[in-house]
């Protein structure tokens, strides 16, 4: 669980659960579909393909079966959260929670404080930065693309054989000890 938990940047174990018992009720949902029949059984079944058809997690022409392969990374790869670096308005999934719990993020008009919010496919295109929030602004430092330089190292000595730890010096600050020669 570990693992998922940063990966996805959940906060606690109990973030996890709720989305695992999402899951496990639509499959036990499809699991009952299964073996029943009759006029009310395919109603639910397509009420309940709509359903998560609707927030990306299955086509429209999923069947029980496509239900069934649904996995836990699908579900949490439909939190907002997630969407929000995906989206490329955070850097990290760490930092599109603190966004979203700092009121940055809005979709269309409302502004969804809760990391955990389930987003609809239909409003997946409409997240974006609140229009009063400072980071709306191109130019906020947080939003510019910082690239890392390599690190360069070089050593000490003029025969290349420098400690590069302690500057050429051993531990005690004094220079090489001389090798003994055979």
């Amino acid at each position: 669980e570990r693992p998922i938990m940063s990966s996805y940047g959940l906060k606690n174990k109990r973030e996890l659960w709720k989305m695992k018992s999402i899951l496990k009720h639509a499959a036990d949902e499809a699991k009952r579909l299964i073996v029943a029949t009759g006029p009310q059984a395919t109603k639910e079944e397509h009420q309940l393909i709509a359903r998560l058809s609707k927030y990306g997690l299955v086509p429209q022409t999923a069947t029980i079966d496509n239900v069934l392969g649904l996995t836990l990374r699908d579900i949490l790869g439909r939190r907002l959260q997630t969407l929000v670096c995906k989206k490329g308005l955070a850097h990290t999934v760490q930092q599109a929670r603190q966004y979203i719990t700092h009121n940055h993020i809005q979709i269309g008009d409302k502004t969804i404080n809760a990391p955990s919010y389930l987003v609809l496919q239909s409003e997946e295109e409409t997240s974006h930065f609140d229009q009063y929030s400072s980071l709306n602004n191109a130019d906020h430092p947080e939003r510019t693309v910082v690239v890392k330089q390599k690190k360069v190292v070089k050593r000490d000595t003029k025969d290349g054989r420098g400690d590069r730890r302690h500057g050429g010096r051993d531990r005690r600050g004094q220079g090489r000890r001389p090798q003994k020669r055979t």
